[in-house]
């Protein structure tokens, strides 16, 4: 696909988009539902990061702030429990459209997430993920802390925590 790459932050506008991605990333037990990215998008877009190539959404980062140190899973269905001023940036979606994989886009935003952690004085970034995917966060420099006690889509996930 030709065209620009822009990196911005989500509007309500992007819903669509953002849930088929989403869709396309992950197993329909382990999605975020529209209802459940709609609600996110209104309380923390700025906490939404995407690629967009030649105006489609290719790859997304996205999570809430909390002073809570451990992602738990009323996280990904509480929007509201959000604090803008929190600790600790959580990530729950770090997904690029599988067309569009292998090609640096979810580093480029990591990059940008981490970077835009440490400009608002977070004391770190927390995640989870599947065993297969520690190795790319290490490379961030996160580190993996064992098996999380999130049972989310009945799926085994290990925390990752980077802290500044």
């Amino acid at each position: 696909m030709n065209g620009k790459i822009v990196i911005r932050h989500a509007v309500l506008q992007d819903l669509e988009m953002i849930s088929e991605l989403e869709n396309a990333c992950f197993p329909e037990s382990e999605a975020a539902s529209e209802k459940d990215l709609y609600h996110r998008i209104q309380v923390f877009p700025e906490n939404f990061w995407i690629v967009e190539l030649g105006g489609r959404i290719i790859s997304m980062i996205n999570g809430m702030v909390t002073d809570i140190q451990n992602l738990t899973d009323e996280m990904y269905e509480n929007a509201d429990m959000h604090n803008k001023n929190g600790a600790w940036q959580m990530l729950f979606s770090v997904v690029t459209h599988p067309d569009f994989q292998k090609n640096g886009y979810a580093e480029l935003l990591m990059n940008r997430v981490i970077h835009d952690s440490v400009k608002a004085n977070r004391k770190g970034i927390v995640l989870t993920c599947k065993k297969k995917l520690i190795g790319f966060y290490k490379k961030f420099g996160f580190v993996n802390e064992g098996i999380s006690d999130s049972v989310h889509g009945n799926t085994i996930w290990y925390q990752m925590r980077k802290t500044f």
